[in-house]
């Protein structure tokens, strides 16, 4: 159920999305030239490179959290953040960071990799970007290895050169 939810949002959420230069200008036709204007708008970064940063941002932010240092970690996320976790339920920023440092105290050698060729990043017009990607974590249970695999979805917001994360939807666990 809610992933089905979650699917659902997301497909309204990016069905009006130029992500990867999918679609043109409303109204443009093949061979028509559509009228410049005079003023100058600042370009916005390429879909290559918006990928590349929040691919930055998502190796820095976990760089934190496998060293287990919550205060980094808590860098990265806004004062207002909301955690949506199909388990544990909605948490803000003083919940998340008390849930990291939990989670480190009773998980000391817990580490969490981003599952190759899953990471989708997506440009959220005039606020910042989408990171959806799967990760795995894993930590040594019974003197054995015990991983698992979970999706998510990350809204970060740009301001100026800050990124911050303001909402997290983690499902699938």
């Amino acid at each position: 159920m809610h992933s089905k939810t979650v699917a659902f949002f997301l497909f309204f959420a990016l069905a009006g999305s130029t992500a990867y230069g999918q679609s043109g200008p409303r109204g443009a036709k093949p061979g028509r030239q559509l009228p410049t204007t005079a003023a100058v708008v600042p370009k916005p970064a390429t879909q290559d490179e918006l990928y590349q940063q929040v691919a930055k941002l998502d190796a820095e932010m976990f760089a934190a959290f496998n060293a287990h240092d919550a205060d980094k970690l808590m860098s990265y996320f806004a004062p207002n953040v909301e955690f949506y976790h199909d388990k544990g339920g909605l948490s803000n920023f003083a919940q998340t960071k008390e849930g990291f440092a939990r989670l480190f105290a009773q998980s000391p050698d817990i580490t969490r990799t981003l599952v190759p060729g899953t990471l989708e990043v997506y440009a959220v017009k005039d606020y910042g970007a989408m990171h959806i990607a799967t990760q795995r974590f894993c930590h040594v249970e019974n003197g054995r290895d015990d991983c698992g695999n979970s999706k998510f979805v990350m809204v970060w917001q740009q301001q100026g050169d800050s990124w911050k994360i303001t909402r997290v939807v983690s499902y699938d666990h």
